[in-house]
C-alpha cells in the first residue's frame, strides 16, 4: 500500500492535537500583566509538549522518507503511535493547571514513555516488512537515543513521585537530546542519492 494516507493522517491529527493543547489557555478577563501571571505553570507545560509534539512529527516525517510502502501492521502501528500521541494535551493540562504536582508529573512521563514505546514499535514493524538491508536498519543502527529515552523516562515517572523537579529535568534533558533533527536517516539518504 502507498504511504500518502498514512503520512497525511498523521500529520492532521499531529496538527489537531497542538491545536487542542493551545486551546487549553483561557483568555484572562483582565488586560494586565498580573493577569497573565496564573498561566505561567501551563504556557512551561505547553512549550514542553509542543516541543514533543514536534519532535515526533519530526521524526516520524524522517522515518517515512525510508519506507517505500506500507502494511496492516505498519497501519495499526501508527494509529497506535496516534493514540498515545493524542493524550499529550491531556497530560499537559493537567501538570500545568496543578503546578507540576507529583502524580500529573508521573502521569505525564508515563504518557512520553508510551510515545516512545509505540514510535520502538512502528520502527520495529517498518523494519520487519522493509528487511536488515533497509534504509531505516542502516540509519537508526542501535538506537542508542532511542534506548536511553526509554530508560530516562523510567527514571523520570519514578523520580516524579518523590521530586518533580527531577522529573521534569528529565522530561526536558530528553526533549533537548531529540531537539536536534536526527541526522542518521538525511545521511543514509543523501548516501544512497
Amino acid at each position: 500500500m502507498n504511504k500518502n494516507r498514512l503520512e497525511a493522517f498523521s500529520d492532521g491529527v499531529l496538527a489537531i492535537i497542538i491545536t487542542i493543547m493551545v486551546l487549553e489557555f483561557k483568555v484572562p478577563t483582565e488586560t494586565t500583566f498580573e493577569a497573565v501571571i496564573p498561566l505561567f505553570h501551563k504556557f512551561l507545560s505547553y512549550i514542553l509538549s509542543f516541543i514533543y509534539v514536534g519532535i515526533y512529527w519530526n521524526n516520524h516525517h524522517h522515518m517515512m522518507h525510508t519506507v517505500k510502502h506500507v502494511n496492516g501492521n505498519i497501519l495499526w502501528a501508527n494509529l497506535h503511535l496516534l493514540f498515545w500521541l493524542s493524550l499529550i494535551p491531556f497530560a499537559t493540562a493537567w501538570i500545568g493547571e496543578h503546578h507540576f504536582a507529583p502524580f500529573p508529573m508521573m502521569f505525564y512521563g508515563i504518557i512520553l514513555l508510551m510515545n516512545a514505546i509505540a514510535y520502538f514499535i512502528l520502527q520495529t514493524f517498518i523494519l520487519k516488512h522493509h528487511g536488515k538491508d533497509s534504509l531505516l536498519s542502516k540509519a537508526i543502527g542501535k538506537d542508542f537515543k532511542g534506548k536511553a529515552s526509554v530508560i530516562l523516562y523510567l527514571i523520570a515517572v519514578v523520580a516524579s513521585l518523590f521530586y518533580t523537579e527531577i522529573s521534569g529535568a528529565i522530561y526536558i534533558l530528553v526533549a533537548l537530546i531529540w531537539l536536534v533533527p536526527d541526522k542518521r536517516i538525511e545521511k543514509i539518504l543523501i548516501e544512497k542519492e
